[in-house]
């Protein structure tokens, strides 16, 4: 990214002025005296662990996605629905331990580091593919938000609709609109945007992690309960018959499942940013694959919990989002909380998914514009219990801008399912699957039409072709719901 400009503390609260180049090892700063302070490339010590990066990623991995499995599952059937999610559970991790292999360029212990994605993708390809890969990591990355927006939404309508029953009966409409929640979740986006980079937001992916647990417990339990109060397991092997839904519908409904269960795995694109905040020794590819073994192990296991017991509570008419297929109003007060844990949840999945797209924007104008007083002007904000940090004027404007066209777009398109399923597809073979192997075999020097060489070919090939299946169905479930739709005019 060229030569930035920054500043960090030191222990002493001394200001130290730094200067960064992100692709060069002539890392300057004013003391490097001290290595307990500082690490090899010049930045202050990182200390994530392996648990503060399992947490990041249960934070970006057990997002809304979880709540649409049962949905999924409902479209494959009992074969195909859990095989699909093993499927992308073995995908996911395989590739995110290829990835993480790239991390440092070289020796794996003393080679030059990379910050992003991008800068491992820069380190290995090159040349056009980097400005590719940025352009479909970005995309996807707003992507995300936007679903997440949406999510959000929809969980505090769950909570007003079922007080709204507890207290007038179920016979009462009770609907209400979106887009004040939406604006709400906006607003307090816009406030923890300014946390100035992912490594300072890991308090608020530990939360996030927490509520994850609780809300897919809730629904969990809920689904154990009402397989009790059917005494039956619903659903089918093949899942929704072309009876239920004409057969073109059906197809569509079934690529679109696939696109939501890529979806629910996808945090490779952050994999790297994640990485960069852990310490050393060991070295950070050992400790990333251990937290992506953590992690995945923890996530598909909800995952199948989720998928399978909610579908089996539900059967074929299993509802996009899992908590809304139960009644609102009993038990109401549980259907609360959980709603709330998502709530408290999306907030910091939000953060996970767009630090990185805040750190792109502000290296790359500290850059182009550092002559600028609106982009290195500095103000001092203290925080009663959490310290202090700089806020630039430019961070203020362009986080918060970047929040409200995130908010604005949700409120134009809300279509949760169709939403994840699109960036699933968007994200997953580009992002999780193609760079990571091309990178790998680069990296490791892969010899070609050595053995596994062809195994990578054969799967980069395989997981394209679901990739294109997934997006062809998410698409047309979007048109589908445009005939009906009135912009900035939906509720529920």
């Amino acid at each position: 990214m060229g030569e930035n400009n920054g500043i960090i503390k030191s222990s002493q609260n001394q200001v130290l002025h730094v200067s960064l180049d992100h692709h060069d090892d002539d890392h300057v700063l004013s003391d490097q005296s001290n290595p307990k302070l500082y690490d090899d490339d010049g930045r202050p010590k990182r200390t994530g662990s392996v648990w503060t990066a399992s947490a990041h990623v249960i934070t970006a991995v057990i997002g809304s996605g979880v709540l649409s499995l049962a949905w999924a599952t409902a479209q494959l059937g009992w074969i195909a629905g859990p095989c699909v999610l093993l499927m992308f559970a073995f995908v996911s991790y395989y590739m995110s331990s290829l990835l993480a292999d790239c991390y440092r360029f070289g020796d794996p212990i003393s080679g030059k580091r990379n910050y992003t994605y991008m800068d491992v993708v820069r380190s290995n390809l090159g040349g056009t593919k980097v400005k590719i890969c940025g352009v479909v990591q970005y995309l996807n990355l707003f992507g995300i938000c936007i679903g997440y927006t949406i999510g959000t939404s929809i969980s505090m309508m769950a909570i007003n609709r079922s007080n709204c029953f507890h207290k007038n009966g179920e016979k009462k409409a009770c609907r209400s609109s979106s887009n004040p929640y939406m604006i709400m979740f906006g607003i307090i986006e816009i406030v923890l945007s300014q946390i100035p980079d992912l490594s300072q937001a890991w308090w608020l992916s530990t939360i996030a992690a927490v509520m994850s647990f609780t809300y897919s417990t809730i629904g969990l339990g809920l689904a154990i309960a009402r397989i009790a109060a059917n005494g039956t397991i619903k659903g089918s092997l093949t899942g929704v018959s072309a009876g239920a839904v004409s057969q073109s519908e059906r197809i569509w409904r079934s690529f679109q499942a696939i696109g939501d269960m890529s979806f629910s795995y996808c945090y490779s694109f952050i994999l790297i940013e994640i990485q960069d905040t852990l310490k050393s020794p060991p070295s950070e590819a050992t400790t990333m694959k251990r937290a992506n073994l953590i992690s995945t192990t923890v996530t598909t296991t909800f995952y199948m919990l989720c998928g399978c017991l909610g579908y089996a509570a539900v059967g074929n008419l299993a509802p996009g989002n899992l908590l809304t297929g139960f009644a609102f109003h009993n038990p109401f007060w549980l259907l609360d909380i959980a709603n709330i844990a998502i709530v408290v949840h999306l907030l910091g999945a939000y953060q996970v998914f767009s630090q990185p797209i805040f750190a792109f924007a502000e290296k790359w104008v500290s850059k182009n514009c550092n002559t600028s007083k609106f982009i290195t002007k500095q103000i001092k904000i203290s925080v009663p219990g959490l310290g202090s940090f700089n806020l630039t004027l430019f961070r203020l404007v362009f986080r918060t801008s970047f929040v409200t066209l995130t908010t604005v777009v949700s409120m134009m398109l809300p279509f949760f399912n169709d939403i994840l399923g699109i960036m699933g597809a968007i994200g997953f073979w580009p992002l999780t699957v193609y760079f990571p192997v091309e990178m790998y075999m680069v990296h490791k020097k892969i010899e070609k039409w050595s053995t596994k060489w062809i195994f990578l070919r054969l799967l980069s090939l395989f997981c394209l072709i679901v990739t294109v299946v997934a997006g062809v169905g998410s698409v047309a479930g979007v048109i589908l719901e445009l005939k009906v739709f009135r912009p900035f005019h939906t509720s529920y």
